[in-house]
């Protein structure tokens, strides 16, 4: 993982928010429901090969070589912390958002 920082601060949240539902719900599997979620909502943003998802979307389906790194990183005139990408957007808000709707309904019953 590039960024360790991140990765840390990202799961004292976690714990936090672990911590804080426990307290609220008095439900260890509530807990469980809640820390499992987090780690997949952490894994699915941090974990992901940026370089490979950078490309357009059609070419997701090809491998990408290391001559293919190469150029693109070459082709990089000033480093972009985010780029937008309206399809990828659109799948990350459609699955996170179904997963925190049923997260929610999971914790209010």
């Amino acid at each position: 993982m590039a960024n360790d920082a991140a990765f840390r601060s990202s799961m004292v949240w976690l714990a936090a928010i672990v911590l804080l539902i426990g307290l609220y719900t008095q439900s260890f599997k509530k807990m469980l429901g809640t820390y499992l979620f987090g780690i997949l909502a952490i894994a699915g943003v941090l974990l992901p090969d940026w370089e490979f998802f950078d490309r357009d979307v059609s070419h997701w389906c090809s491998p990408l070589y290391v001559d293919d790194m190469a150029s693109l990183s070459a082709h990089k005139s000033t480093p972009t912390r985010f780029r937008f990408y309206p399809v990828r957007l659109v799948v990350y808000s459609a699955v996170y958002g179904f997963a925190l709707y049923k997260w929610c309904i999971f914790i209010s019953n």
